[in-house]
């Protein structure tokens, strides 16, 4: 009997800012639906300065078939701390709400729990700071947040920021394990894996990877990647 799966990508768009310097939601967007994902976890969907507009306007991804799922702050934002959620119709959003990330940098995340074909599931978008001892923290603070919930088979998604392997990150975020994943920065030539998947112990990442053909190479400094998640037997 065959898996049923989940796709789950994750996507810096870097503001919609291609290495050309030209802002293209649109190329954004083309981006993510070759994705063929069913739940998108993005990070910089936002504009650096306050009140941090929505770079990718939520009237166009929702022109494309998504669901914005609503946490973010006024102003037009599409997220929180740049972290967004996209759906595809079908799942079903029973809370969703941001968690407050301490550091050098203003970072945040984002969790949304959910209906899905895999039954209940808890995502995680999440784009960690620069500088190791803030990603520690910050995995930290997650970690206590969820700890805080009922328990749930979850998916930490995001732009982790971490070059030299997860072996620190996944000694901090106990609760969960890294999944190998593809290089995805630089875009033009990749060979750091910063964005990544950790999942919890009911779950298993069946497949992983992410386009190497424009316009992906192209349309922001990172590349998406991707997962299928099955529940494990």
């Amino acid at each position: 009997m065959k898996d049923v799966t989940l796709r789950i990508a994750s996507y810096n768009l870097q503001k919609c800012v291609g290495l050309d310097l030209r802002r293209r939601p649109d190329r954004s967007l083309e981006v993510i639906a070759a994705l063929d994902a069913q739940i998108i976890v993005l990070q910089e969907a936002d504009k650096r300065l306050p009140p941090r507009p929505a770079a990718l306007p939520a009237y166009m991804a929702e022109d494309a078939g998504w669901r914005v799922v609503p946490v973010g702050a006024p102003g037009g934002s599409l997220g929180w701390h740049g972290n967004a959620m996209l759906l595809r119709p079908g799942l079903v959003v029973h809370e969703a709400e941001p968690i407050e990330l301490p550091g050098f940098e203003p970072r945040g995340a984002i969790r949304v729990d959910l209906d899905t074909p895999l039954g209940p599931l808890r995502v995680v978008g999440l784009h960690l700071g620069l500088r190791r001892r803030d990603r520690l923290r910050q995995m930290a603070a997650i970690e206590r947040a969820l700890r805080a919930l009922p328990p749930c088979p979850t998916v930490l998604a995001g732009d982790f920021n971490e070059w030299r392997g997860a072996s620190a990150l996944d000694a901090t975020a106990q609760s969960v394990h890294f999944v190998r994943g593809p290089n995805s920065y630089p875009a033009p030539r990749p060979v750091a894996a910063l964005d990544r998947f950790a999942l919890s112990p009911a779950l298993r990442a069946v497949a992983t990877g992410s386009p190497r053909a424009q316009p992906a190479r192209v349309a922001s400094d990172h590349l998406p990647v991707w997962a299928d998640v099955a529940r494990k037997d």
